[in-house]
């Protein structure tokens, strides 16, 4: 495995290293939240990590100008 020369650019601009964060931490809320309130719907943060996946694959194969 060798990294790109530049993939601490990568880490920092990245949508998809960004959505993949943030579907981390989504997951993280979904299993800590009963703990502390039953308000939302079973499976609402699975769903919303599922969608920040999802959009973290397409950002991956699109084209970023920063990056």
């Amino acid at each position: 495995m060798t990294l790109y020369p530049n993939w601490r650019k990568i880490l920092r601009r990245a949508w998809s290293i960004r959505l993949m964060l943030l579907a981390g931490a989504l997951s993280a809320v979904e299993v800590a939240l009963p703990f502390f309130a039953d308000q939302f719907p079973r499976g609402t943060f699975a769903a919303l990590s599922g969608l920040a996946v999802g959009a973290a694959f397409v950002a991956r194969l699109v084209a970023q100008r920063d990056v």
